[in-house]
This record gives structure tokens, sequence and C-alpha cells, in this order.
């Protein structure tokens, strides 16, 4: 009994060491790098529940212009008043309204109106009209017939298509992947920060709309007579307001989406936020409102979640950017869309709020030669401005660098000083307290090691001015 015992023992420990050597293979060949983790952002989805009252003209939805509305519970009914019904003068219009739902939305600046409607379940019969509005007694005149709509779609569903199209998808999902690849991330942006590797972005597939009115299609109008889905884009002015009513003819139907975009040569970069300590992108609170347009200021992403994705920006306008994130540092901006018409991607740093953390400016200017701040650096350093106020717990550092060839390192090193007070002037006149705020220049060391590097092995200038270093949280 007592050799089994031994034996036993003998065994297990023979086996205990096989299982270290294998663990610490497995620890071995984990070690090696790998490919950064493609990064798929699912958005969250919430049904809208649509208002009672919602059915009728006067109580329609207001919907923001570039902007998702839905999913929707179902439309239940035609309301209190039976709007819309054809008759022998009228008959493209709906025979009456069945199960409706009122909009309105007012274009913010000249284009071609694009509508994009999702159905819940493609089955469902959903028609469409556009009014604009003409004023007094709008809804009265919609009523009487006196005001007919400037856009019609109220055709047939096209059964055959859907199901070719059902069985196309349903063998398709088989053997491809959905699409959705973020395109932008091989683009050089204004924004782009890519020092360290980045993992591949990728976006979930776009769901495709059912029926409504885009710039690319051919039909004017789809009447009864018609089977089809999209209508032809209608041009539209800038503070013009218009009423969708959107119905569904079938009985116990479902909710929908829907989307109303004005069309012009816009771009839409993609947007996003990249923690580069964790390597990882990060949703926000973000908030881009567009300024210039009817009633000023227009929120047009307003997100508590934003896990990445494309923003239109029209050209000529002005917006303004804040993003923020707990543990971070907010994100400020104010630019003219101009400024970046040719960049797909906007890539934004969020900086962890901790000592330590130096954020490098490089568009900041002085005159030459010398530390006095020059107009074109005000934008740039009032974004810190207004970052460094929703931060009040933070001490920070603005460190000053030249541009040298070593030929008279003090006078350099005193240049950076002066610079760096500049700028520190500039943060106190624009209501940064000024014991928040130290300064610093390069040392006469670093000025000789940056002067060799340029002179001896050919390297190019640091265009970073300015250093702003956390150097506390109260």
């Amino acid at each position: 009994m007592k050799r089994f015992i031994i034996a036993l023992l003998s065994a297990a420990m023979i086996f205990g060491v096989c299982d270290v050597q294998a663990q610490s293979k497995k620890k071995k060949s984990s070690s090696k790098k790998k490919a950064p983790a493609p990064v798929v952002v699912e958005p969250e989805i919430k049904t809208v529940e649509l208002p009672y009252n919602s059915n009728d003209c006067i109580f329609a939805i207001p919907l923001q212009v570039g902007t998702t509305f839905g999913p929707t519970t179902a439309p239940d009914g035609a309301g209190r008043i039976q709007e819309v019904k054809a008759d022998k003068q009228h008959p493209n219009l709906f025979e009456y309204e069945h199960n409706s739902v009122w909009y309105k939305f007012t274009a913010p600046y000249n284009g071609d109106l694009e509508i994009l409607i999702y159905q819940d379940n493609v089955w469902d019969d959903y028609d469409f009209l556009v009014y604009k509005n003409t004023g007094a007694y709008f809804s009265n005149n919609v009523i009487q017939n006196k005001q007919l709509p400037v856009a019609v779609n109220i055709a047939a569903i096209d059964s055959n298509a859907l199901a070719a199209e059902a069985l196309a998808a349903a063998d398709g999902s088989k053997n491809n992947r959905p699409a959705g690849q973020g395109g932008g991330q091989q683009a050089q942006g204004r924004n782009r920060q890519q020092q360290e590797e980045t993992p591949v972005y990728v976006a979930p597939a776009a769901p495709k709309p059912t029926i409504g009115m885009r710039v690319d299609a051919k039909e004017k109008m789809l009447t009864k007579k018609n089977t089809g889905a999209f209508i032809k884009s209608i041009p539209v002015r800038m503070g013009e307001e218009y009423f969708i009513v959107l119905d569904n003819c079938s009985p116990n139907g479902r909710g929908h989406t829907i989307e109303v975009n004005i069309h012009v040569d816009a771009f839409e970069p993609l947007v996003l936020f990249y923690d580069y300590k964790a390597k990882k992108y990060v949703d926000v609170d973000l908030i881009i409102l567009e300024r210039g347009g009817v009633g000023g200021e227009r929120p047009i992403v307003k997100d508590q979640h934003f896990r990445g994705g494309r923003v239109k920006f029209v050209p000529g306008f002005n917006y303004t950017l804040y993003a923020k994130r707990e543990g971070f540092f907010s994100i400020y901006r104010e630019f003219n869309s101009s400024f970046f018409m040719r960049d797909t991607l906007m890539l934004y740093r969020m900086n962890r709020t901790e000592k330590g953390t130096i954020f490098q400016i490089k568009d900041v200017y002085f005159d030459a030669a010398g530390a006095e701040l020059l107009p074109q650096s005000d934008t740039t350093l009032m974004n810190y401005v207004a970052m460094f106020r929703n931060h009040p717990d933070v001490t920070f550092m603005v460190k000053g660098y030249v541009q040298s060839y070593g030929v008279n390192p003090k006078a350099d090193m005193l240049l950076s000083l002066d610079r760096a007070k500049a700028v520190k002037q500039f943060f106190v006149k624009n209501g940064i307290a000024e014991e928040r705020i130290t300064t610093t220049g390069m040392s006469q060391n670093e000025i000789k090691r940056m002067a060799s590097a340029a002179l001896d092995k050919g390297e190019n200038f640091s265009d970073v001015k300015i250093e702003l270093i956390i150097t506390d949280m109260k």
C-alpha cells in the first residue's frame, strides 16, 4: 500500500511539472504582439413611444434635420381629425388616414430634401405625403384639399420585389459578412493623432431604408397605380417649414424610423474619440452645434453615449464641438467646416484627468523670433481655456518651445520661457486663475540636443510650440 501511495504521488508530481511547462509555453506564445483587435460599435436602440395625439397635424412631432427619430411604436388610428382624404378632383392622396403620424421640420439651409423611412416590417404598406406650410389656416386648407402636397408617395407594395429581396438576403447571410467597415481609418484627417497603433474601427452594418425620397430617384410621384419605393427629391430653402404625414394602410402593423436630410455638397467625416492609454475607442457625451443657420444654433449631434459615427458638416458653417467623459478632460472645439473639407476622419484624443498628462499644442503662433502671441492663436488657445474652466480642480504648467540651431542657447532658453509666459497671460486674461498656472521653458541641454539632431542627423524640428502639463489635481 505504501509503495502504491508513493507511486501515485510521483505520478502526480510528473503531471504537475508537465502542466506547469505547458502553461509556461502558453504564456510565452501569448507574449507575441498581436494585430489590433477590431472594435465593433453597436448602436444603442430604444423604442420611441408615439404621442397619442401625433395622428393630427396640429400636434405634429418636430424632427431634427440629420437626426434619426425612432424606432417608434406603431401608428394607431387617424386621430381626432381626418385631415387627408382623396376625392374625385384630388385622387392622388390617401383614400383616408388609416394609421397615421404627422411630423414637421424647418430647413436649416438650402438644398434638396431627402426622407428615409425604415419600416420595422417591410410588408407593412406605408405611404407618405409632404406639405409645405403656407402660414395661416394651413391645417384647415389641408382638410379641405385647398392645400395640396408638394410630394406624393402612395405606391402599392411590390410583393414580388420584397419576396425576391428576402430570398437574396437569406442566401447572402450564409456566405457574406455584414458590411460596415469604417472607411475613414486610412484617411489623413486634420485631427488624426496616431503616434501609436490604434485598433481597427468597424461600424455596424447600416440598415437600408424601405421607402422615401432621394436625390438619385427617378420618379417624381408614385401613385396608387405604381409600385416603387422612392421619389425624387425636391428643392427647399432655408427657413421653410414642411409637414410629413406618414400612414400605414396595414392593420396591426408595426413601427418605423424616419430621418430627414437636406442634401448639399457637404462632407461626412468619421468622428471618433480614442483613449491612447487604454488603446481603445470610448463613447462620450457629445454635443455638436451648427451656428449660422435658422435659429442661430442647431444641435446636429446630441448623444450621451456617442460611440463613433459619421457627422454631416455643411460648407461655410461654424460649429462648436463639446465632448466629455468621466475621468477624462473635456474637449471643446470651435471651427469653420471649410477648414476640414478634405478630412474623412476626425480623431480626438481623450486625455485622462491625472497628474502628468501632457497636451502638445502646434497651432500657436508668435511673431518672428519673438514671444508676442499672434491673433491666429486665439481659437486654439480658447479651446483649452474652455477645457480648464470645466476642470477647476486642475493646476498645470505651460512649457514654451523654440526651434534652435544652438547658436545662442541661453537666448533661446529665455525666449522659450517668455513664450510660455505669454500663453499664461492669455489664460489669465480669459478667466483662468493665475495661481493655477506655472511656466517653464526649454533647458540649454534640450536646446543643444535639438540643434545637434537638426545639424548632425538631419532631423526636422518638432512643430510643437507649447506644452500644457498637468501638475496636480486638487
